[in-house]
């Protein structure tokens, strides 16, 4: 299995991008859903989370 290719691989994030990111996880989207609308990795996605103190569902 390759590895995915990510449009906005290593490009910083916009604040559009955590604004959807906010949004999505208010909703209880999962790290899994909100990676692949943004076009982030989830690695990414999580991190960004993170540091941003976002809190996102946990999904299997």
């Amino acid at each position: 299995m390759g590895k995915e290719r990510f449009e906005r691989h290593k490009q910083p994030w916009t604040g559009e991008e955590a604004g959807q990111l906010r949004t999505l996880a208010a909703k209880g989207q999962g790290l899994k859903q909100i990676a692949k609308a943004l076009g982030r990795s989830e690695d990414s996605t999580k991190d960004f989370a993170k540091k941003n103190k976002i809190k996102v569902a946990k999904k299997r």
